[in-house]
């Protein structure tokens, strides 16, 4: 599913290079659940952000689901991500204007004018597996940070991505509705069988994960 080999990125430090990850390699495979864990500043966003084609590496190659993802420099990839991708925050970044099913289906309309019946019926079984439904035409001004956590949640899954990527996704959350999070990406993992990788400085949060990796001085293990 996914594939990794030689990761490099840095970041410019005055007239030095400041080594971010120093050739990171990585094999998940379809329906893994992984927690990548380490310390603050240790890279766990720069390589979410290379696995979601954000940021681009300086050197390495990246496979996903069989395709080679910057084989062919381009300042664009929104089209591999839309297709392939979803995305959990530790900000839940639901639009204020929107209700809660209308915020679940934006991703359906970053390449159509309008979300199809099936999308609408596929977000409210979301919503229902998630103990949201009856929230659908709320705002998120009237929801709690749990039931927004849920919502953004659904938004991830409602294009159906081969891979979930949840970047600290209780962050912002109390135990109980962090715990409640955790046990909901199991379930997805489990149940649609959507190959997740998190990044957590959670013990709590890693032990609900398959397989947990740590990244250290730019590489992982």
């Amino acid at each position: 599913m996914i594939k990794l080999s030689g990761i490099v990125k840095t970041y410019p430090d005055g007239n030095h290079k400041n080594y971010v990850l120093r050739g990171v390699n990585l094999s998940i495979g379809k329906g893994e659940f992984i927690a990548i864990m380490g310390a603050s500043g240790s890279g766990k966003t720069t390589l979410l952000s290379i696995l979601g084609t954000l940021m681009q590496p300086d050197s390495g190659s990246y496979l996903l689901d069989g395709e080679a993802v910057f084989a062919v420099r381009q300042t664009d990839y929104s089209a591999i991500r839309n297709r392939k991708i979803g995305f959990v925050f530790q900000e839940h970044r639901l639009l204020p204007q929107l209700c809660v099913l209308d915020n679940i289906l934006l991703p359906a309309l970053a390449f159509q004018s309008k979300t199809t019946v099936a999308q609408s019926e596929y977000a409210q079984f979301l919503m229902e597996m998630t103990g949201i439904a009856s929230l659908a035409g709320q705002y998120p001004s009237s929801i709690s940070g749990g039931e927004a956590g849920r919502a953004a949640l659904c938004r991830a899954l409602v294009m159906k991505p081969a891979l979930l990527l949840a970047d600290e996704p209780a962050g912002q959350l109390d135990a109980e509705n962090a715990r409640n999070i955790t046990s909901l990406l199991q379930k997805i993992n489990r149940e649609l069988g959507t190959t997740a990788l998190m990044v957590s400085h959670s013990a709590e949060m890693a032990s609900a994960a398959g397989r947990i990796l740590t990244l250290k001085n730019g590489l992982l293990s």
